[in-house]
């Protein structure tokens, strides 16, 4: 039987990836208004995807028999100094994500929860591409820094980015 602490855990991170969707669409407006359409996809993209691993927990939660209960949050940061603050940013924010979810396996591992568990490691999974991916991109416009050829072509790039649900 699962405990109240660890469906709370589960609430909490369910309602965190709602947030992390609306980090992502903050995001997205920031690149919108400098006309980086391409970065504006990308991000709006990390949003939809975030919604996704929220509904995920919100399903486990139900699957489980218990409450998913959604809260109000805080509003996520809307200011940007440039395109790769705004993926530094989004770096420190995947990286956040993985200690969160890291505690919930912990949780589950000390409770001996298995099904808990094996649910957890698919987001443990994920949260290696998830920083790798914003590592990656941080790298690209660090080498970029001020050719703006390169920095279209990235545009470009990011704004082919599509998301298709996992099965």
């Amino acid at each position: 039987m699962i405990s109240k602490q660890l469906v709370k855990g589960l609430n909490d991170q369910m309602n965190y990836e709602f947030y992390s969707a609306h980090v992502y669409l903050a995001k997205a407006a920031y690149c919108s208004s400098e006309s980086l359409d391409g970065f504006a996809n990308f991000f709006l993209q990390q949003a939809e995807e975030e919604r996704f691993h929220a509904m995920k927990f919100y399903n486990f939660i139900n699957d489980l028999g218990e409450r998913a209960e959604i809260v109000g949050m805080e509003t996520p940061n809307n200011e940007f100094s440039s395109v790769l603050d705004s993926f530094e940013k989004a770096l420190d924010h995947e990286k956040e994500v993985t200690q969160r979810i890291y505690k919930l396996a912990d949780m589950a591992l000390d409770e001996r929860e298995h099904a808990t568990m094996t649910f957890l490691n698919w987001f443990i999974e994920e949260q290696v591409e998830e920083e790798a991916t914003f590592d990656n991109l941080i790298q690209k416009l660090q080498r970029i820094e001020t050719d703006s050829n390169a920095f279209y072509m990235l545009d470009n790039e990011l704004g082919k980015r599509t998301f298709d649900k996992p099965e």
